[in-house]
């Protein structure tokens, strides 16, 4: 006889709320919930492990992907929902790419091509914001910040960026996932204008650390997530 547990059961074992439980069930996450006769819910071994694998995912993916996963393995579409998983893990695997190249830029005296694009000492904000893949509004907030500047057109009166604040951008663009304060970036971009990059080397390699632990725990969410698909077949 397959073996039934509480919510609060399932809660105490992960450590969360009844609560949160039932908003994976409500968001269709799960497999159908059986019901007692007196309505209390039934959770069986496969809604445990439905539960680790969302616990698990959620430590290394973002939300949206790992809600569209569950309900895409709910509908039987494995394939579908593998693809997504796979391609949070392509891009993990670009933004360590990233963070290399842009530390192999920044070691160079001679920055006067980014992308094999010729830069020019005064690009647009729409130039600066393609080069470093951000919104137009992000640089904007980190001017506003203050940790880059701009000058302006005398006849537009368009802001226009330098070489050097071209580098600041993709510096921040590179690390603001890794590295979360506004004051921690002001101080690697003071240690780059001032060439002290051994200390701007350790806030890459910083930066590289936490994209392998981030990596190592989307595999974890996978093992969990290939464990739940195995219950199911």
């Amino acid at each position: 006889m397959q073996e039934v547990y509480t919510p609060a059961q399932i809660a105490e074992r992960l450590n969360v709320s009844t609560t949160t439980l039932r908003r994976y069930e409500e968001q269709g996450l799960i497999p159908e919930v059986l019901r007692s006769a007196g309505n209390h819910r039934i959770y069986t071994t496969v809604h445990i492990q439905a539960f680790i694998t969302i616990r698990s995912l959620l430590a290394g993916y973002e939300i949206p992907v790992v809600y569209e996963v569950m309900r895409r393995i709910k509908e039987g579409s494995v394939t579908e929902a593998l693809w997504l998983i796979n391609h949070q893990l392509y891009q993990v695997q670009e933004e360590k790419q990233r963070v290399e190249g842009l530390l192999t830029m920044i070691r160079q005296a001679d920055f006067r091509s980014y992308k094999n694009r010729k830069l020019t000492e005064a690009m647009t904000i729409g130039k600066v914001a393609e080069l470093a893949g951000v919104n137009p509004s992000a640089i904007r907030h980190w001017e506003k910040e203050g940790l880059i500047t701009s000058t302006r057109h005398p006849e537009s009166g368009y802001r226009l960026f330098s070489v050097p604040e071209l580098r600041k951008i993709l510096v921040i663009s590179s690390l603001r996932k890794t590295i979360y304060y506004i004051e921690n970036l002001r101080d690697i971009l003071l240690d780059m204008e001032a060439f002290r990059l051994s200390k701007v080397d350790r806030s890459f390699q910083v930066a590289l650390e936490k994209l392998n632990q981030k990596l190592t725990t989307q595999y974890r969410g996978i093992a969990e997530l290939m464990a739940y698909i195995q219950c199911l077949s």
